[in-house]
């Protein structure tokens, strides 16, 4: 239990601003309008896509003798082409609502 505290105490800054990223991540989120939100879909899209690069260029540099490295950045890569899979899944159907119904 001491460790913990210690740990708390030593990165009280750091978890403050978590804290904070993650209240003015909620509040600029959530005031978006629905018309800008299939742009910043694609916008994180993009952003994800930079994410797998990072993560398997980390993981060709990984110590093959250390398979615990092994295991996280092959998730990293799994989690993030799942993220941005299912965010162009997403901003494809946002577009389909807008498209218009044909006629009978």
């Amino acid at each position: 239990m001491e460790h913990i505290l210690s740990f708390f105490s030593s990165h009280q800054q750091m978890l403050f601003m978590l804290i904070l990223m993650v209240f003015v991540g909620i509040e600029v989120i959530g005031h978006v309008p629905s018309v800008l939100h299939t742009p910043l879909m694609s916008g994180a899209n993009a952003i994800h896509g930079v994410v797998i690069v990072g993560a398997i260029l980390v993981l060709l540099n990984a110590d093959p003798n250390k398979p615990l490295t092994l295991v996280f950045g092959f998730l990293a890569v799994i989690l993030g082409t799942l993220n941005v899979v299912g965010g162009f899944v997403v901003t494809d159907r946002m577009l389909e609502m807008f498209k218009k119904k044909p006629k009978k």
